[in-house]
């Protein structure tokens, strides 16, 4: 019935998300889930928003949520934007921010929807390579574009780009906007949303999906200059004007609101990481130094492909890509303790 597609639609290369097996009793590490739950506020929270007042729409401002995310970061509300997970939010970034006459520049191993959402609107990319260490090279960036957006720490590798190499792109390309995408910057990194105030052409994109534990919620945001801001409201409001629901505003801002409750847990995973990456390199791994709530590690005698087979076999299952330049690689999450010495035994 491809008779009835729009043109386009046949050319689109969609993004293949992390497998969500149905099997029970299997060790899943390989969509970077958080292993540990929500905040018991935010749960708390959800429930009593599940009320008669479902009947009526929600709040098309989130001004709740928008307040809470201001609050935590120090910014204003006027400099916060939301959307249905942070997928949702790039979306409206590249549809608004990115469609220009020069190309958009992102690093050539990173976060696979971007080249798709490039499909999706048309846009012209350059994927600028990592180094032979798996590192963004700044300078590599300081050339005509119609945007820069990468990962921080970048993914699948974990690496972490500090904030004054962030802050020298910034300055190398300060007529375009610039994207720093945090899904996991709060396992151990800083947030450029410190630098968001000094830089005009920043935006900073974050989720509640991996540190606050709430994949299932498809919450998302972004921070930076209003001007910025109104762009994708005006995009938003022309395409779902109501993207967050009741149960979902209620859960979130109370997850930001619960400061103990997140730092306890993201200590956990990392804690958790470098334990695991010690073990892992004691087996004869080499990992990629992490800042995210997963490693990305090699065997120098084990093919990658046949590791993660095998693997499965034992009830455990991690990421492998197949991009030439990654492929003997796997993209391990960080699980509970119990989780993870399964990994080990099953290694």
């Amino acid at each position: 019935m491809s008779r009835f597609w729009s043109p386009f639609v046949k050319d689109l290369v969609p993004y293949v998300p992390g497998e969500q097996p149905k099997l029970a009793n299997l060790v899943k590490l390989n969509t970077n889930e958080n292993p540990y739950g929500p905040s018991p506020k935010a749960l708390a929270a959800m429930r009593a928003a599940i009320s008669d007042d479902l009947r009526l729409y929600p709040d098309p401002n989130s001004d709740l949520l928008k307040q809470a995310v201001a609050d935590y970061y120090g910014v204003d509300t006027r400099q916060v934007f939301l959307g249905n997970g942070s997928d949702e939010v790039l979306a409206h970034i590249f549809h608004g921010l990115f469609q220009h006459d020069k190309p958009l520049l992102f690093p050539d191993i990173s976060y696979s929807f971007y080249p798709v959402y490039c499909g999706l609107y048309g846009i012209d990319f350059d994927a600028v390579p990592l180094d032979d260490a798996f590192q963004i090279n700044v300078d590599d960036y300081a050339r005509a574009n119609a945007g820069i957006i990468f990962p921080n720490p970048n993914a699948p590798t974990g690496c972490l780009l500090g904030l004054d190499a962030v802050e020298r792109l910034l300055q190398g390309s300060p007529d375009s906007v610039v994207v720093v995408d945090e899904a996991y910057i709060d396992f151990g990194g800083q947030s450029a949303i410190a630098l968001v105030d000094r830089y005009p052409n920043l935006l900073v994109t974050q989720t509640l999906s991996k540190s606050r534990s709430l994949a299932g919620l498809r919450v998302g945001l972004a921070v930076g200059h209003p001007d910025l801001i109104e762009a994708l409201e005006r995009i938003k409001n022309s395409f779902n004007s109501y993207p967050i629901d009741r149960v979902a505003v209620a859960g979130a801002a109370a997850a930001f609101a619960d400061r103990d409750y997140f730092q306890q847990t993201c200590g956990a995973v990392i804690e958790s990481r470098e334990k695991l990456v010690a073990q892992l390199q004691q087996r004869g791994f080499e990992v990629l130094p992490s800042a995210a709530n997963f490693i990305f590690a090699r065997h120098p005698q084990q093919d990658g492909a046949q590791l993660a087979a095998r693997l499965r076999e034992q009830g455990v299952i991690v990421r492998h890509f197949k991009q030439p330049r990654i492929a003997q690689f796997l993209r391990i999450s960080v699980g509970t303790e119990a989780q993870n010495q399964a990994l080990i035994e099953a290694l």
